[in-house]
């Protein structure tokens, strides 16, 4: 099984708010999912993203690979290099 660490949409129309999660790659974007591990709002001025460091840092070292996008926000928040 391929696990990804992925954005799962929430919110309003127009109005993203997304929740980190560890889902299997084969899995709809806001479906079923492991665990969540952090929050990204992009309407604030800047973005504000959180992370569990210890989940994060847990889920990479089982093998999940984060999207391109996460992968951004990870090393930004400085779990990853």
């Amino acid at each position: 099984m391929a696990v990804k660490i992925r954005l799962r949409r929430m919110g309003k129309k127009r109005s993203p708010f997304y929740r980190v999660v560890v889902a299997d790659a084969r899995a709809p974007r806001d479906g079923r999912f492991i665990e969540e591990i952090g929050t990204y709002d992009p309407n604030q001025n800047p973005s504000v993203f959180k992370f569990d460091e210890e989940k994060a840092k847990k889920w990479l070292a089982n093998g999940a690979k984060p999207t391109e996008t996460v992968g951004k926000l990870l090393k930004e928040a400085g779990i990853t290099k």
